[in-house]
């Protein structure tokens, strides 16, 4: 295993590991939202979902170089 791909391993690692304390963490979040407003609790979970891709393809696409 190279340098590159060691590092694309851990930035990966890193990243799920985040998305993962969210996800686990969503349950509770929305359920405090929702008391205010049913919309804001459901924009959060599609931002959730939107930001996994997101982060993602923004890595792919500076990987690439552009």
């Amino acid at each position: 295993m190279d340098r590159s791909n060691r590092n694309t391993i851990i930035a990966a690692a890193i990243i799920f590991f985040g998305f993962g304390i969210v996800a686990f963490l969503m349950p509770k979040i929305m359920l405090a939202v929702g008391k205010y407003s049913t919309f804001a609790a459901g924009a959060i979970a599609v931002c959730f979902v939107a930001a996994f891709f997101l982060v993602f393809w923004l890595r792919g696409r500076s990987r690439r170089g552009g």
